[in-house]
């Protein structure tokens, strides 16, 4: 949940009324749309006052930023033994992600409106992007540990490869189960996986 602006005072955030007020978003955005959807009428689905809401969120596009990254907050990489197995857990469990209407509009509307906006792409990279290079740190981390993988002595090249490791994941099953509108099932899951374990050449032969 976000946390409240650093220098606001005053009674502390209702963690429900957050809650409520994010559920409301994106109930709005798959029902109205972007161009439809107003403060008033989340605050209205939500039942709080708009003054309520305006101290929580400055803007529609702050808030219904943070309404899609609660959704991909609750994406969890459980250790599933192998690399292989975690990389194909958590594709499976964000296309599942993507085929629920709320996350499917809300992400596809505010990229769109991002392209017109810096502001709200900066807010894209912190809420969501950023945050969610918590499971490839995790992912990676499991399977150096298992010696799958080696470790990098370089941060800066270790942070580069996290970046990678997250732009061709997200971006190809994004790609695949929004712009294509291909499914995201475990034949296609296990043949992306395998892909990226071992690249265009396969794996190494006897």
């Amino acid at each position: 949940m976000r946390n409240p602006s650093p220098g606001r005072t005053g009674r502390p955030r209702s963690a429900a009324a957050d809650a409520a007020i994010l559920a409301a978003t994106r109930d709005a955005l798959v029902e109205l749309g972007w161009s439809k959807l107003t403060m008033g009428d989340v605050s209205a689905r939500a039942g709080v006052a708009k003054t309520t809401l305006y101290r929580r969120w400055a803007s529609k596009n702050e808030l219904v930023v943070d309404a899609v990254a609660e959704l991909f907050d609750a994406l969890e990489l459980p250790d599933r033994g192998s690399l292989e197995a975690d990389v194909e857990y958590v594709v499976l469990r964000f296309a599942e992600l993507l085929r629920r209407p709320e996350a499917r509009t809300a992400l596809m509307a505010v990229v769109a409106e991002s392209t017109r906006d810096e502001a709200l792409r900066d807010r894209i990279r912190s809420a969501i992007v950023d945050r969610q290079k918590r499971l490839v740190v995790l992912g990676r981390e499991r399977a150096q540990a298992r010696g799958e993988l080696p470790y990098e002595e370089d941060e800066d090249l270790a942070d580069r490869t996290t970046d990678l490791i997250f732009d061709v994941i997200a971006g190809t099953v994004v790609h695949r189960a929004l712009v294509s509108c291909e499914p995201v099932d475990e034949l296609w899951v296990a043949t992306f996986t395998a892909l990226l374990m071992h690249g265009l050449r396969g794996p190494a032969q006897a």
